[in-house]
């Protein structure tokens, strides 16, 4: 009877654990399923659209799902197909998409805090005093504020320098600025300028306005709350804080290192312009591919090394808990100091002095692996349906999913079935890593018995 009743109790406890992870998968998609359902209505009236009659369900169901999911892909010239309204329709779905990503994935790492032992949980608050166990109004409250504060100060600037530098008449400056200040913050790309920001690429203030916005939010919320508080106390700050900025400084001196020498002396990127402005122009080009999807270079005509390289910035991506989309920076870290450990022939794998929980490891390697499979596949089938080659694809693939933006100039031109796996990349990229995530931490699962143990032959 005894064993009988722990078998019951052991069952009840995984049915209790598989719930508890299935239900913020759930709610996720269905709260952004929903979100691009109404979206693609609106794009779809006739008020949205310029010229007669409405656009077409791909038409609208693309950009819906693009801007919901902060990516930036299109396949119609944002501001010359779609009218104000359908401008305004954009920028709500925007920052729904953006806060929302925010919000959930912050109040999904209290949920898993909150399944952690007591002690635990205690030690966590302690150290970060940012956020209290179950508190989710002042997270929502925090992450508002936050949002609206950074997106404010970069429309103020903005708008300045088009009211001032280009003689602007104040409305239309203060749009624009709201639009692109908006579409920066959360990591979105969408612009209304036909060639992007492409015409912008020597103004600092423009640029490195766009750029501090973008960073600002590919970081998080948690880091930047920590930032806030403990921002001349490094050696105070989270695990993740850690992990976050000194990845993205990385990130930000690789990847605008590479594409700037690689781009140098190409006259139709950065070889047409001033050194001063080259510089410029490749520190710009460095930070967009972490998946903000705006281009102030014309991406097309880059060296096909440098597509590589914005490849891997792009799927790396930004921050958890961000408007960033991509594998994470925490979830790239989590690999590289696994790779290290293995090669030095260590038990345990310590990340910035501290240990990872053998967990941490599974599940960074899952939520990778299945990526990586994501990837090829849709890459493979695109393929078979046209025949650009595969270094085009690929970027336009790895962009999608990882909710960049930032095109070869063959979306476009891509037949309907390869544009909705395009479609599909983009929701999956940007609610699958956050729920498989969660999904993963918050699954337990009590085993009374092990199997026996042995090791096949590696490499």
């Amino acid at each position: 009877m005894a064993r009988d009743g722990s078998r019951s109790a052991s069952g009840r406890a995984r049915r209790r654990g598989q719930l508890a992870a299935a239900r913020p998968v759930q709610i996720i998609s269905i709260a952004f399923g929903a979100a691009t359902l109404i979206g693609t209505l609106l794009l779809m009236l006739p008020i949205s659209k310029t010229g007669p009659g409405g656009a077409n369900l791909i038409e609208a169901l693309f950009t819906a799902t693009s801007a919901i999911c902060v990516t930036g892909h299109i396949i119609v010239d944002t501001p010359v197909f779609w009218t104000p309204f359908g401008h305004a329709v954009i920028l709500t779905l925007i920052q729904i998409g953006g806060i929302g990503v925010m919000s959930f994935a912050t109040l999904l790492g209290l949920l898993v805090a909150r399944r952690l032992g007591l002690r635990t949980r205690l030690t966590a608050v302690s150290e970060t005093h940012t956020l209290a166990i179950g508190d989710v109004r002042r997270v929502l409250r925090g992450v508002i504020l936050i949002a609206l504060g950074v997106e404010v100060l970069c429309a103020a600037i903005l708008a300045l320098r088009w009211m001032i530098g280009y003689g602007w008449a104040p409305g239309d400056a203060i749009w624009f600025g709201v639009f692109h200040a908006v579409s920066a913050f959360n990591n979105a790309g969408f612009a209304l300028f036909s060639d992007s920001i492409m015409g912008y690429a020597t103004d600092p203030w423009i640029s490195l306005t766009i750029c501090a916005a973008v960073i600002l939010g590919g970081l998080g919320f948690g880091v930047i709350l920590e930032l806030r508080r403990r921002f001349r106390t490094p050696s105070r700050w989270t695990l993740n804080t850690m992990t976050v900025v000194v990845g993205t400084l990385i990130l930000l001196v690789v990847g605008c290192g590479f594409i700037t020498a690689l781009e140098w002396s190409n006259p139709a990127t950065l070889g047409a312009l001033a050194p001063a402005d080259r510089l410029l122009a490749g520190f710009t080009a460095g930070v967009l591919p972490r998946t903000a999807g705006f281009n102030n270079l014309d991406v097309s005509q880059m060296h096909p090394v440098t597509w590589l390289v914005t490849d891997i910035l792009m799927f790396i991506g930004g921050g958890p808990a961000s408007t960033a989309g991509g594998l994470k920076i925490t979830t790239f870290a989590v690999l590289f100091f696994i790779i290290v450990t293995e090669l030095r022939g260590g038990a345990a794998v310590n990340m910035f002095g501290k240990r990872l929980p053998r967990s941490t490891h599974r599940e960074a390697i899952t939520v990778a692996l299945l990526s990586v499979g994501l990837v090829v596949g849709a890459t493979a089938a695109i393929m078979l349906m046209t025949d650009y080659s595969l270094d085009r694809v690929l970027f336009e693939v790895i962009s999608a999913y990882a909710t960049v933006g930032l095109s070869t100039g063959i979306t476009a031109s891509l037949p309907v079935a390869a544009q909705l796996i395009l479609v599909v990349l983009m929701f999956v990229g940007r609610i699958g890593p956050i729920a498989l995530g969660s999904a993963l931490a918050l699954r337990t699962e009590t085993r009374l018995y092990e199997l026996p143990k042995e090791r096949p032959i590696i490499g």
